[in-house]
């Protein structure tokens, strides 16, 4: 399992120590919370497109994310920011 570490500066500190009791439990919320999100929208995109297209469906929601990414329907956001980047070619035009 991944982990994700963050550096915050003292005073960084301060501001969620005074939102939060538990500011490692604070930031482990949003981050699990936004993910969460994340992988609801690819489940729907999943979805929508199998039914439009005849494909089955996985039987949980981690096979269903895992096809999007090995199907190519769902992509990183490096990789859709990649693939939307003019070329030189393109910006010299």
């Amino acid at each position: 399992m991944p982990d994700i570490t963050v550096t915050l500066t003292d005073t960084q500190m301060k501001g969620l120590q005074y939102i939060s009791a538990s500011p490692q439990e604070w930031v482990e919320n949003v981050a699990t919370n936004r993910a969460r999100q994340a992988n609801d929208e690819i489940v729907q995109m999943y979805t929508n497109r199998a039914l439009d297209e005849g494909v089955q469906i996985p039987a949980t929601r981690e096979l269903i994310v895992a096809d999007a990414f090995t199907r190519g329907w769902a992509q990183t956001a490096a990789e859709a920011q990649a693939a939307n980047q003019p070329t030189e070619e393109t910006s010299e035009e």
